[in-house]
């Protein structure tokens, strides 16, 4: 599970013009609005992301208006992400440790957006254990990643604000799978419709290879649809190599999309050399998307070859905070 909450330490605090309560933090590589004199430069403190969904106690009474959700925000001009509150909050005999996760002991969940009936489906059982699930990591949480990998040649694809679709094959099996199940064929289940206008089953069984694509289905009845699209499409952004588990490189993934007659989600850039700066990765994110002219919801970065530590797969998303004040 994501983490949503957990101890970090004030990194630096600044003015905001014309506001004589509140000022500036930076937690991680967030930007967030505390009030003047709560906490200082180095304190440290429980930080909760947005999409947080905190639980109903007196002390998050503040958020109810809000149905509890943390969210993008913007204070006096200054765009807050995440709230920070005192150590205080949580329970006596917690160990107090930068970077411990709290999200389970603040009983903190992740707000997800209502999937449409279409897209809903009958479940068939779990996500599959033999592909990861399709989840990028915000780049304001990843410091560490920046300092190993800057310089790295990655590409940028457009993070499409749709709905996230799984196709398998794995030892003559084909399945369907949403974002955390995998779905019985229904008449109604656009999912599987689209695998069908795609002829995806025959396709890939007649490559008698074990992949996985990974995709972003939009279109009429999705997210409202921002991008004014006839119909229903998937643009895929992975493939996924099940028996030697690993994701397939730019140059391999843009080959099999290729040869299965697959579209990829827009791709922006094939040869960007990575920054260790977090605020201007997150300027990047800002822009139109390719469709139509909506605030696109923001990028993703991927090394051209595929790279993977003890930090996790080297894959990131910047969010495009224009999309998250309008459409959040």
């Amino acid at each position: 599970m994501r983490t949503l909450a957990s101890i970090q330490r004030i990194r630096a605090l600044g003015p905001i013009p014309d506001a004589d309560a509140i000022q500036k933090a930076s937690v991680l590589g967030w930007e967030l609005v505390v009030k003047k004199g709560e906490f200082q430069v180095g304190d440290l403190v429980v930080y909760c992301e947005i999409d947080s969904l905190l639980p109903d106690r007196p002390e998050f009474e503040f958020l109810k208006s809000r149905g509890n959700r943390i969210r993008t925000i913007r204070l006096r001009g200054q765009i807050s992400q995440g709230i920070c509150f005192p150590l205080s909050i949580l329970p006596a005999g917690t160990e107090i440790s930068e970077g411990a996760d709290v999200t389970d002991i603040l009983g903190i969940t992740k707000y997800e957006p209502p999937i449409p009936a279409n897209l809903a489906g009958v479940m068939k059982g779990g996500f599959p254990s033999f592909i990861p699930k399709t989840d990028e990591t915000r780049v304001q949480n990843l410091q560490d990643m920046l300092d190993k990998y800057v310089g790295e040649t990655c590409f940028i694809t457009e993070k499409l604000d749709g709905s996230s679709v799984t196709y398998y094959f794995k030892d003559g099996e084909f399945g369907v799978c949403s974002r955390n199940l995998e779905l019985l064929e229904t008449p109604d289940n656009s999912l599987w419709g689209e695998a069908r206008k795609m002829n995806l089953e025959e396709k890939m069984r007649l490559a008698g290879r074990n992949l996985a694509f990974q995709g972003e289905i939009v279109g009429e009845g999705i997210q409202s649809n921002k991008y004014r699209m006839r119909g229903q499409q998937v643009f895929f952004f992975n493939v996924f190599d099940i028996d030697e588990y690993r994701y397939l490189d730019f140059e391999e993934f843009k080959a099999v999309l290729a040869e299965f007659d697959l579209t990829s989600v827009p791709i922006l850039d094939e040869n960007f050399s990575l920054i260790n700066d977090i605020p201007a990765l997150v300027e990047l994110s800002r822009g139109r998307s390719v469709f139509f002219d909506v605030a696109r919801e923001g990028i993703v970065f991927r090394p051209l070859t595929e790279k993977r530590d003890l930090m996790g797969r080297v894959s990131f998303k910047s969010i495009n905070p224009d999309f998250l004040l309008k459409y959040e």
